[in-house]
Formats: C-alpha cells, sequence, structure tokens
C-alpha cells in the first residue's frame, strides 16, 4: 500500500513535505560552499544530535552524530523525552558548532538540582568526530549562536531572546544574560535564531506551544539589544486548516541557499486519523520571500504546503536505507540506542553477519533496559521484519520486536520462557504490561517476526521460513503510541520508533540473541 503518506518524487521540480521523515524535530541548519547540514533532537537515545547533509534541501542524508562515546554524554537515567533538546548548528572559520540544551531531570540525582545545562561541541568536519561536550550552565533551553559584526560571540536562550555573553572560543560565558526581546506574548516562546540582514537585526522565534497551535514569529531591530518591532505579518508561518496533513508547524530556522534565495527548515507533524502524531515531530521546508518593506513571507504567507516548487540546487541522490544484515563492523547511522548502550553485551563481530544481544536485567519498562535499538519510524504505513536466533530457557527471558515510543508506552512482540518456550504480543499503554496474544509449541530453532503498521493498527505476524506467516495478533487504535494518546504522560516529544531488542526480564541472566537482518519498508503490507 503507498497510500496519502507516501513521498513521491515523480516531478524532480517538485518537492513533498516533510522533508526529512521520522523523529526529527527542532531542525537548524547551515550552508557551507554548495553544502547543506542539519541538526535535529535526539532526546533520550544515542548517539546524540543526529547530523544530514544535502546538496537541494529536500533531499537528506544522515551522516554522523556530535556524540558518540557514552563517557561523554550519560544518558543512562535520563527520563522519557528528557536528554538532548533543540540543536543548533553553525560555521566559523573552518569549524563547524553545534549547541544544544541537555535537560536534566533536576529531581536531585548526580548530587545537584540543575534543570537544564548548555552543551557546545566542534569539528573541522560536518560528519565529526567534535570535540569533548563544553558545559555552559545556563538553565534555560534551546541555545543557538549568534555572530555580530563585531565579531563577539553570543549563545541565544529561551524563553523569548536573551543574549549571553561568550568567548570567541564559545567555551565560557562572559558577561551577564541580556533580555532582547520576550515574544508577541504567545505562549512558549522558544527555539530563538537571530539573522542580520541589512539593516536589520531579525529575531525569529516559535510560539505556541509545541502542540496544534505552534507557530513562527518574527521581529526586528536596527539595534541587537532592541527594541524590537513585530512583524505586522505575524504569525509568519502557523497551521490554521485544522483538517491539513501537516500540523504543529514552527520551530524553525532561515537559511540562504547558494543562489541568494531563502528557505525555512521548521518542525512539523503529520496527523494519524486523529490528531494522533505516530511519527513524531519531522522537518518541513518552505520558501521565503522578502519584502519592499524588509518584512519576509513563508510560502507567500499560505501556511505550510504539502507540495512546492524545489530549489534551483543540484539534486542529490539518496539511497533509501530498507535492510541491514549487519555484516558491518559499525552499525548503520541511522539505528539509536534507548539510553546509552551497554558495551561488552551487543557485538556485531561476535556472530559474523548477526547483531547479538546479551540479555541483561531491566525490561523495556524500565529507565535500566539496555541496548533496545531502534530505527525511525517515517511513514503511517510500513511493514518491517526480523530473522531472530534465541534459546530462552527461564522465565523472564525475551527477545523480538518493539514499536517504542517511551518506557511506558510500547508494544513488544517477543520469543519468551514463560513456562515454555512461547510468542507473546505484549503492549503497555501508560498502564504495566498486558499480554494480548500468545503462541506456545515454538519449535527450537529461528524465529521469523514482522510488523505491519497501517495507521493505528498494527498487525503481528511469525513464521519459521521467512515466507509463510501466521497472525498473531492485530492491535487496533494504538494511539498510546504518539505525542497526544496518552495525556497524563506530559513530557511526550519524541515519536514511535520500531526495532528490536533483548533482556532477562529481571531474571539475572545473560544469554545471546542473535538477529540475521532488519528489514524496513514504507508502505509494504503484503505478507503472503
Amino acid at each position: 500500500m503507498n497510500g496519502d503518506n507516501m513521498k513521491t518524487d515523480n516531478n524532480p521540480g517538485r518537492y513533498h513535505n516533510p522533508v526529512k521523515r521520522g523523529f526529527f524535530p527542532d531542525p537548524s541548519v547551515v550552508r557551507v560552499g554548495d553544502d547543506y547540514y542539519m541538526v535535529n533532537s535526539t532526546f533520550q537515545y544515542f548517539p546524540a544530535i543526529v547530523i544530514s547533509h544535502s546538496t537541494d534541501l529536500v533531499h537528506w542524508e544522515v551522516i554522523g552524530h556530535a556524540i558518540t562515546d557514552p563517557e561523554e554524554l550519560d544518558l543512562s537515567d535520563i527520563k522519557d523525552s528528557h536528554g538532548i533538546w533543540a540543536p543548533d548548528i553553525e560555521y566559523e572559520n573552518g569549524k563547524f558548532i553545534i549547541f544544544a540544551t541537555l535537560r536534566l531531570n533536576g529531581d536531585g540525582t548526580r548530587g545537584n538540582n540543575v534543570l537544564r545545562r548548555q552543551l557546545m561541541v566542534t569539528s573541522e568536519k560536518p560528519e565529526g568526530p567534535y570535540s569533548k561536550p563544553v558545559r555552559l550552565e545556563i538553565d534555560n533551553i534551546d541555545p543557538s549562536l549568534f555572530i555580530d559584526d563585531d565579531g563577539k560571540h553570543y549563545m541565544l536562550i529561551s524563553p523569548g531572546i536573551n543574549l549571553v555573553p561568550l568567548s570567541d572560543d564559545c567555551t565560557t560565558v562572559v558577561g551577564e544574560t541580556i533580555p532582547v526581546w520576550p515574544g508577541t506574548g504567545e505562549r512558549c516562546t522558544e527555539g530563538p535564531h537571530l539573522l542580520k540582514r541589512g539593516k536589520y537585526y531579525y529575531a525569529i522565534v516559535a510560539e505556541g506551544g509545541t502542540g496544534y497551535g505552534h507557530g513562527i514569529n518574527v521581529a526586528r531591530s536596527e539595534n541587537l539589544f532592541g527594541p524590537y518591532e513585530p512583524s505586522p505579518y505575524n504569525p509568519v508561518l502557523r497551521q490554521f486548516d485544522p483538517k491539513a496533513p501537516l500540523q504543529r508547524c514552527g520551530h524553525g530556522k532561515l537559511i540562504e541557499d547558494a543562489n541568494g534565495d531563502w528557505w525555512v527548515l521548521y518542525l512539523c507533524g503529520r496527523p494519524n486519523k486523529g490528531h494522533y502524531t505516530t511519527i513524531g515531530r519531522e522537518t518541513a521546508l518552505e520558501p521565503v520571500r522578502w519584502l519592499e518593506d524588509g518584512w519576509f513571507l513563508i510560502n507567500d504567507g499560505k501556511g505550510p504546503s504539502i507540495e512546492n516548487i524545489a530549489p534551483k540546487l543540484p539534486v542529490m541522490s539518496v539511497k533509501e536505507w530498507i535492510r541491514d544484515d549487519f555484516d558491518d563492523e559499525k552499525l548503520n547511522l541511522n539505528w539509536e540506542f534507548v539510553r546509552n548502550p551497554s558495551r561488552g553485551n551487543y557485538s556485531l563481530t561476535e556472530r559474523k553477519g548477526y547483531f547479538r544481544i546479551w540479555t541483561q536485567d531491566g525490561t523495556l519498562s524500565e529507565i535500566r533496559a539496555k541496548n533496545t535499538l531502534l530505527r525511525r519510524e517515517q511513514e503511517l504505513c510500513y511493514t518491517a521484519q526480523t530473522k531472530l536466533e534465541f534459546n530462552p530457557l527461564r522465565n523472564g527471558e525475551q527477545a523480538g520486536i518493539t514499536c517504542y515510543y517511551s518506557t511506558a508506552t510500547y508494544v513488544r512482540f517477543s520469543l519468551c520462557f514463560e513456562e515454555g518456550r512461547k510468542l507473546m504480543l505484549v503492549i503497555n499503554r501508560n498502564q504495566g504490561e498486558e499480554v494480548m496474544a500468545e503462541a506456545d509449541q515454538i519449535p527450537d530453532g529461528a524465529v521469523y517476526l514482522k510488523v505491519e503498521t497501517e495507521y493505528l493498527t498494527r498487525r503481528f505476524y511469525y513464521g519459521f521460513d521467512g515466507y509463510n506467516w501466521k497472525l498473531a495478533g492485530t492491535l487496533e487504535n494504538c494511539i498510546y503510541l504518539c505525542d497526544e494518546g496518552v495525556p497524563e504522560d506530559r513530557k511526550r516529544h519524541t515519536g514511535t520508533l520500531v526495532g528490536i531488542y533483548a533482556n532477562n526480564g529481571g531474571c539475572g541472566s545473560r544469554i545471546p540473541a542473535d538477529f540475521d537482518y532488519f528489514e524496513y519498508r514504507n508502505g509494504d503490507l503484503s505478507h503472503t
């Protein structure tokens, strides 16, 4: 099934939004020559701060992460949807500079009650490796870098736009925070950026919250420190049509392309059969037009577009990542672990051609669970499957496929030992685990597991040869796998990912689960 959620490029002169599909929120972008580099939030996932490259602003390829050493970023006890928020990327004097907020728990753990601090890393290569993170003890959110005409460096920080004077190498705060614009008065003024064009400084913020009232507002001043005059065209971007396929549109950054044309990359969400953003917040693109009065319009004030005229830039070819046979010595860059991985308890080399996970304590409902390996869902309809070799012998031992939102909400389809070898389909919708279906008399040897996702319905199949499939169970109305479906779980900013896992359910064992491959196909719901 291709459906209405599939991205098509049958007209090379046009593009479809979102341009970066799946869990890629809070985009920031920089141009270096004819190349464009984008960073996105990763929250509790690791490696942290995903970096993508493009030549045309439409087709993006993940090339690296800003933090790849678990010893440099401890996310082991970070709550769901905390962690890395709203990174920003800039380029100066041959170096890429990335800022991000580290959202901590603020509950007294690790010996302090700090809620947020800012991190800064640099590299001469966009893909990295990046320097060890520098900590800037500013307890707010959404940092970005602005370098004024006089060469002075400032970190912008929310709420509103506040300037934090920095040393030239951006490693030290050298002055008091200076408030310059609080925003228009709407709620949740965040995602600040400053742009100098002509005689004006343009202050650009996201307002209205990250839900369905999200938008972008702008103000300008001839003086860096204000006062700032709000644009008469505000909000310059907001979705006013509640039935439109793109919602939650805001938090954007402007970029001038190599031809002198202007664009904005911003976050959005695609509702899934109602106000349920199962995929999470994604990245979209719109043209920007400067007016004679010095203000700008996004998409000529028409709001977010599903299809638009593509930038007149060299088209970039990106191969769709469908299958991982685990033949390489390093994981594909599109994989993410939930929090820091446990080194020594997973391997790509222990058994060549397999991804091996040794079971550890900690279930999917616990923050301490390790080595859950996921990739982003990209469409509202897809098929994912794997081949698993696993020999559980003690109650609690389990391995399989998971559709994962958080420790509070997920689905797992697992080969288990529960008074015998069986397959279990289990959900957690913030109410603890519930067994929805199970199959026993599972013979020794390899088991193939598959999930078919069709909007809010998820069907789970198993087999023993990779061709003949048996339906294990169907889950309807899976609204708990989205940002909005569990309102009592307040911080939900990520989206659903799909992948593989293994743990011992608390029985203390350490046995291997070997995954031969993982395949993901957008829109393919054939199970014959």
